[in-house]
């Protein structure tokens, strides 16, 4: 999935060069490109060695377009501008930050509802550890809450529009989520990993 962090720093920059530090994300997984070490950091590479094989190389899925997104009818907004609506409260616990969780997801862009990636497509869920920007801001916002958003709980689904900012910003991602772009996710908490 390419829910990196958007404030990772990196040495490189595949497509601009040589930096002294970059606060953007690099969707590369060869070593030239990416941290030597690290959970987050293989946590990240094997989403992205995922991605590649289970959507064509990083193309979009017009098959999975097909698909419509569980409707909501109520969204709220956030102060960040993320928007969420609860399609099903979950009856679990919330995780809490720095918690190792596991959600099923797909991700669309919010332009023209087309499916980036999935989850549910692969039959594996995703495991990070939410709240220390393992996944993007929108993602640790949507499910651990914040002052205007209550967390979610296990086994609950929820639909999260994240704008620009708390996605991947100017840069875009991958060639697959343009720059700019607003992100609509729909998330389902499964539960601790």
């Amino acid at each position: 999935m390419l829910v990196l962090s958007s404030k990772q720093s990196f040495t490189t920059s595949p497509r601009l060069g040589p930096r002294t530090r970059s606060t953007r994300p690099c969707v590369c997984i060869c070593s030239q490109h990416r941290p030597a070490q690290g959970p987050a950091t293989e946590a990240r590479r094997a989403f992205l060695i995922a991605l590649a094989l289970g959507s064509g190389a990083l193309q979009i899925s017009a098959a999975a377009t097909a698909a419509a997104p569980p409707s909501c009818s109520d969204y709220k907004t956030s102060s960040s501008g993320l928007q969420w609506c609860d399609i099903q409260e979950g009856t679990g616990k919330s995780p809490n930050k720095g918690q190792s969780v596991k959600a099923h997801y797909t991700g669309r862009l919010a332009s023209n509802g087309a499916v980036f990636d999935s989850s549910y497509e692969r039959r594996r869920p995703l495991n990070f550890k939410v709240g220390i920007r393992q996944v993007i801001a929108g993602w640790d916002q949507g499910i651990i809450g914040s002052d205007d958003i209550p967390p979610m709980k296990e086994g609950g689904k929820r639909q999260l529009i994240i704008p620009p900012e708390l996605g991947y910003g100017q840069r875009g991602a991958g060639g697959v989520i343009p720059p700019n772009a607003t992100l609509q996710f729909d998330v389902e908490l499964l539960g601790k990993k």
